[in-house]
């Protein structure tokens, strides 16, 4: 029996709010939200989980509106902590990805931020096995669940999918094995 994951990266958020759990969405990140709303729409979704961060629940806050689901956040479901604001984002995260254990003082390094975010994955797929679900994640988070499955995924793709703001992968799994990892396509405008 398949399990469809959709993993729905956040939208475009105002970067000069610099607390991360408060971070909102931009005028452009809100009016994209309606877009991942009809991205989902017609794809049988039976749970919706997210991250607590503002601009990942407000991603997906117009499509439980309209599917009239309930969010259910999940702290492990949460950003890497970077423990600190970083300048040079590019700089800290090519660091992390050549060091999966290395992590600033407070923050958190990209193996710890994997572990949280698989063990909390897999909870989803026990809890609805055979069903459809959305996940409000982030960037980092996301990239990290990827390289689970494929190690080969690195910082260079990481930074690909940087500026993907919203980004929505389905993940299927057959029974707990994850069979392939799809892009769902939308228009940004």
């Amino acid at each position: 029996m398949k399990t469809y994951i959709y993993f729905v990266r956040h939208a475009e958020p105002d970067f000069s709010i610099k607390d991360d759990l408060t971070r909102p969405l931009t005028e452009q990140g809100v009016a994209d939200a309606k877009k991942v709303t009809n991205a989902l729409m017609n794809r049988d979704i039976t749970a919706i989980y997210s991250s607590p961060y503002k601009r990942a629940i407000d991603t997906i806050k117009d499509f439980a509106e309209n599917s009239g689901l309930e969010i259910i956040t999940n702290n492990d479901f949460c950003e890497r902590k970077v423990g600190e604001w970083v300048e040079d984002f590019r700089g800290f995260s090519e660091k992390q990805w050549q060091d999966f254990d290395f992590k600033l003082l407070g923050g958190e390094s990209l193996r710890e931020v994997q572990e949280r975010n698989i063990a909390a994955l897999f909870d989803v797929i026990r809890n609805n096995f055979g069903e459809n679900v959305v996940i409000g994640t982030h960037g980092t988070a996301l990239s990290t669940i990827i390289n689970y499955f494929n190690p080969n995924f690195g910082h260079a793709d990481f930074w690909r999918i940087v500026d993907k703001m919203p980004y929505i992968l389905c993940f299927i799994f057959n029974d707990i094995k994850l069979e392939s990892i799809e892009e769902v396509e939308f228009t940004l405008m």
